[in-house]
């Protein structure tokens, strides 16, 4: 029997900071909110906008960095997979989430950290396009 395919593939803005924190093992996770849209015009030729967000989970170093160079309005490439998960809150109610877990973040443009406290441009210290 083949196995599946469960890969995600996203290009968009973060709405906010990552935000790091560690697990009870010590190992970092950062959550990012990342907005991808897609632009249309309408049947009277009116420009229409659908933005989605998207959670997205990044483990160890590449948590360390996100969160290190990125902030709220950095653009990311995100490869990774697609994760659904259940837990019970305070009150007994079943919650559901989906987040994309990634393998791969590349930082795309020029806006993250080291830039705007620097005030050097994207190659003081990091190169954007790397892949961590």
């Amino acid at each position: 029997m083949s196995s599946g395919v469960n890969n995600a593939i996203l290009i968009g803005h973060l709405g906010a900071d990552p935000e790091l924190r560690a697990t009870t093992t010590g190992q970092a996770v950062a959550e990012m909110r990342l907005a991808t849209s897609r632009k249309w015009n309408d049947k009277l030729g009116a420009l229409q906008e659908d933005v989605v967000w998207h959670r997205v989970v990044v483990w160890d170093k590449l948590a360390t960095n996100c969160h290190r160079y990125l902030q709220k309005g950095s653009q990311v490439y995100v490869d990774g997979r697609i994760q659904n998960r259940k837990w019970i809150d305070k009150e007994g109610h079943d919650r559901f989430t989906s987040e994309i877990v990634a393998r791969n973040v590349i930082f795309l443009g020029s806006k993250n950290r080291s830039e705007s406290e620097s005030g050097a441009g994207p190659g003081a210290g990091v190169d954007p396009t790397q892949r961590w």
